[in-house]
């Protein structure tokens, strides 16, 4: 998104009540690329690239197809679209009256492939229109075009991005972006334009072009390609773009070519399957090649609203992989090389102190902009989210005892100095120091940032370490433990303590709770009163945070939480919270079922129920299949979608109550 981009869009939107002007949505459409670029089709079938954090290449900014048939029409945003496939293939149906164009869409490697075919009582003379815009390295000046019979290259310095045709262009023109004079109006500008006077040059300077290319036996097709000079040449792309245009010439070749990118299996059998597919096929949607995982596509990356999406944070993607290590236990979806992936990264970007900085680019795993930096900056660890660090370490512990990793050593020598950070960030009374929260948005000592070293030290002591490290594991998880007593406040865990005052808040993160205590019961002795404790907590957790808006049903975040509110009164509903709430619900029922607890059943009964609105078909599904991280009540979907976190514990959560035989127990409450 190119600030040019996010001032139109502020100029289209500030009157909105449900939209934050600025910002660049991906709440509706679908978005395709389960390789290394990550482009958004959205419900007109324009194109806008999120790849910039996967690969470092920014791509297109902003595009628009329509039909020219006499005159031109643009195709609007009611088309019908859905995935074709398991995998990331899109395809989108303009409905023309008595015929219709349909787009398939389908990303491969750095190549963006879009087929348009005809379908039904066509005119015999069709031709594609459509306008994109590039935006080589970010910018929007200093760009050039340079033509290539049916392809064009837009560049600025080490990124050329190409488009070509898989039939003759009948025209190429090249779009004059909005003047500092159109910068400040108050009216948005529309593309495409006409150049009206100009200089000569104006229409080379630029990486917006307008083309045109007729159907040819009832289609044409248009390929898309983001390169660096540096590790791509002309001639190689002009290549890669003629073989593109032809091999992957209709709509089922480009199917057959989606169907091969996929990375894992769902056997037809598998349980709600619909939503285990749709949760990979998000979660290879935000990972880069070496695995990590973006939270969501960046729909702010000048900052707007938050602090940008299109990081790896290192507690959201270790519990994504946490979850994808139980549903694969399961499930059995062959997901082997990306917990492996996922290990490796890990113990690459450990710092010197055997923690996890804020947040990364995946990309490359250099450091990226953010405010919980605090471990690599001079004086107290307040900006620092200690709950990260302990994320990582229960995956790690986990995987080197369920899994077969390809260098115990490593993992095992990375645990180490992972343990050594954790306890130097807890403190003398057995709960972690001040520090920044899972929502990132307070400092305190936070019952979530207790229940993460719990569960890390837990899992540490049940792994294949060495005996020294398992027994000091297994004797600080009992000290914390023990410590949580300070934050029991009669009928629940309060959200945090904070300069000496209990913050008796309801929070939702407080529902790590039940699976750290799970885990802890298989290394220390887990005491009736902590399972006592445990059920009243996630009940009144549960009741307190519970909303049901009349369009949706779920969870807000925690109590008196006001971002993004817009003009709304109350607390949103987060999907991520909802998705927990179901999963520490089901994580309750086993540790009650271990210790035959008839209140089991009632936790297993309030998983479904929640689940039910994250399953497809639930209130909090959109017509995508995502889930946006949060919702208006009008059920007017925000922020970021989809959002790779609920994916992940919507998974695991289906997994557990499968494995557990409580799935299908009783009907899902699913809102008609």
């Amino acid at each position: 998104m190119t600030l040019r981009t996010a001032l139109n869009d502020f100029k289209r939107t500030r009157d909105r009540r449900h939209q934050f002007p600025g910002e660049l949505r991906s709440t509706t459409g679908s978005f395709s690329g389960l390789d290394s670029r990550l482009v958004h089709v959205d419900n007109d079938g324009s194109l806008r690239d999120y790849s910039y954090p996967l690969c470092g290449l920014t791509g297109i900014d902003r595009s628009r197809f329509g039909i020219e048939t006499g005159s031109t029409t643009w195709f609007s945003a009611d088309a019908d679209q859905r995935y074709r496939g398991d995998a990331g293939v899109v395809e989108t149906i303009h409905d023309c009256g008595d015929w219709a164009v349909v787009q398939t869409d389908c990303t491969i490697e750095q190549a963006h492939v879009t087929r348009f075919e005809l379908r039904g009582d066509a005119p015999a003379d069709v031709s594609l229109r459509a306008f994109v815009d590039f935006a080589p390295d970010g910018r929007t000046g200093q760009q050039s075009l340079l033509m290539h019979g049916n392809s064009v290259e837009a560049y600025h310095r080490s990124e050329h991005d190409f488009i070509g045709v898989s039939t003759e262009l009948d025209t190429v023109a090249g779009q004059i972006p909005e003047r500092f004079s159109e910068l400040v109006d108050d009216d948005p500008v529309s593309f495409p334009r006409d150049t009206g006077a100009r200089r000569y040059e104006d229409t080379t300077l630029t990486g917006g072009v307008l083309l045109s290319a007729p159907f040819v036996d009832g289609g044409v097709t248009l390929t898309t390609l983001l390169t660096d000079t540096n590790e791509t040449g002309r001639d190689a792309a002009l290549s890669t773009i003629n073989r593109l245009v032809s091999d992957h010439y209709t709509a089922e070749t480009l199917l057959e070519a989606g169907q091969a990118q996929r990375r894992w299996r769902v056997p037809a059998e598998t349980p709600s399957r619909e939503s285990v597919v749709a949760d990979l096929r998000v979660l290879s949607l935000l990972s880069a090649a070496n695995g990590a995982r973006i939270a969501a596509p960046d729909f702010d990356p000048y900052y707007v609203t938050s602090g940008g999406y299109g990081y790896t944070w290192f507690r959201d993607d270790a519990e994504i992989s946490a979850f994808l290590l139980e549903a694969d236990g399961t499930f059995d979806l062959g997901l082997d090389s990306w917990h492996q992936r996922s290990a490796e990264f890990y113990c690459r970007t450990q710092q010197p102190d055997g923690s996890w900085p804020h947040r990364v680019w995946p990309g490359d795993e250099t450091l990226a902009p953010g405010w919980a930096n605090a471990r690599l900056e001079s004086g107290s660890d307040a900006d620092y989210q200690a709950d990260q660090t302990a994320s990582v370490t229960s995956f790690l512990a986990t995987y080197l005892r369920t899994g077969e990793p390809a260098d115990p050593e490593c993992i095992e020598a990375t645990l180490g100095r992972a343990v050594e950070s954790i306890d130097d960030t807890l403190a003398d009374d057995g709960l972690p120091i001040a520090c920044q929260n899972a929502w990132e948005n307070m400092q305190g000592r936070f019952t979530h940032t207790a229940a993460t070293f719990l569960h890390a030290y837990a899992a540490v002591a049940r792994a294949p370490v060495c005996a020294t490290l398992r027994d000091h594991a297994r004797s600080q998880a009992e000290t914390v433990l023990s410590s949580l007593d300070a934050l029991w406040t009669g009928d629940r865990y309060a959200l945090r303590e904070h300069d000496g005052t209990i913050d008796n808040r309801l929070d939702s993160a407080t529902l790590a709770l039940p699976a750290a205590c799970r885990v802890a019961a298989e290394a220390i002795d887990l005491p009736a009163e902590t399972r006592d404790r445990l059920y009243t907590h996630v009940e009144t957790t549960l009741d307190g945070l519970e909303r049901d808006t009349g369009d949706i049903r779920g969870l807000i975040r925690f109590e008196g939480d006001d971002w993004r509110r817009g003009s709304q009164d109350r607390e949103k509903i987060w999907t991520v919270s909802t998705a927990w709430g179901a999963n520490s619900a089901a994580q309750l029922g086993a540790l009650l079922r271990d210790a035959d607890d008839s209140r089991a059943a009632a936790a297993y009964t309030r998983s479904r129920d929640l689940l039910g609105e994250i399953l497809p078909g639930g209130s909090l599904v959109q017509s995508s299949g995502y889930l946006p991280e949060q919702l208006f009540d009008d059920g007017t979907p925000d922020c970021g979608t989809p959002l790779g976190w609920p994916h992940a514990l919507r998974l695991a959560t289906v997994a557990h109550l499968d494995d557990a035989g409580e799935l299908t127990a009783e009907p899902l409450s699913v809102r008609e």
